[in-house]
């Protein structure tokens, strides 16, 4: 059914897994869309009520398939992207299941923002984790805006977008960012372990405490996705932009200008 992702269940439990393991994840147009199509059809599944994500291969994900950005016969069309990338982030966080995202190598860009979506956050310790749009010229999205506030608050929200450092584990732990710091090779062993406890809990008590305490921001996501998704496509024409994707083609410093 999808090309770029897998869904897998078993009974109660479901596997989504990111499938493009030659370009480590990176989320190229045709994935957003079937994650958002996949979340979108789980919130109509009573069946699974734990969801876990991990990525195939050597990372969780690169984040935004730049190759993609700056290919000249097959341009991105940054709105209907960013529309994908809208859906997938609240649907996401409206889904009526536990959700874990379980991190191995990269977790970068949108992929860093979706993974702060889900409910439990487990990262192996040799994994890097970066809100690094800035280094494009670009702004957090997939509702990463809105994750990063509810994680760490507005004032640390701002310094992590600012900065985009690539962080490891143990500090993104003691940033309040994730939940959970495992060895290397164990993340999506500790994520079914905690996927285990889940659902040998009452979990009905549990994700009604996840439909209230989440419904009272949905005004508010859709608001920072609505501000994401313009903000992005002016971004996107900016001559500072432009200087960050061509300086990481080449693979040297860019050069802004505040353009």
């Amino acid at each position: 059914m999808y090309q770029t992702i897998m869904l897998k269940k078993d009974g109660r439990l479901a596997y989504l897994v990111l499938n493009r393991p030659d370009s480590m994840n990176a989320m190229n147009a045709k994935m957003m869309g079937e994650l958002a199509h996949c979340f979108e059809s789980l919130k109509n599944d009573s069946s699974v009520q734990v969801l876990i994500i991990y990525g195939a291969g050597r990372a969780f994900s690169a984040g935004g398939d730049i190759k993609e950005m700056v290919d000249p016969k097959n341009p991105m069309n940054i709105d209907v992207v960013m529309g994908d990338v809208s859906r997938l982030a609240k649907a996401l966080y409206t889904l009526p299941q536990i959700t874990i995202s379980a991190i191995h190598g990269a977790s970068a860009g949108l992929a860093f923002s979706m993974a702060l979506a889900c409910d439990h956050v487990v990262a192996e310790e040799s994994s890097k984790l970066a809100m690094n749009f800035i280094g494009i010229g670009l702004i957090p999205d997939g509702g990463g805006h809105f994750f990063l506030k509810e994680r760490v608050g507005v004032p640390r929200a701002k310094q992590l977008i600012w900065a985009g450092q690539v962080l490891k584990a143990h500090d993104a732990l003691a940033k309040g960012l994730i939940e959970e710091v495992t060895a290397e090779g164990r993340g999506l062993e500790q994520a079914e372990k905690y996927a285990y406890e889940v659902l040998a809990s009452p979990v009905s008590s549990m994700l009604k405490s996840k439909e209230i305490l989440h419904g009272q921001k949905l005004a508010e996501l859709d608001e920072v996705l609505a501000g994401e998704a313009s903000g992005q496509s002016a971004m996107r024409k900016t001559a500072d932009h432009i200087e960050g994707i061509q300086a990481f083609v080449e693979k040297r410093k860019p050069a802004f200008k505040g353009e």
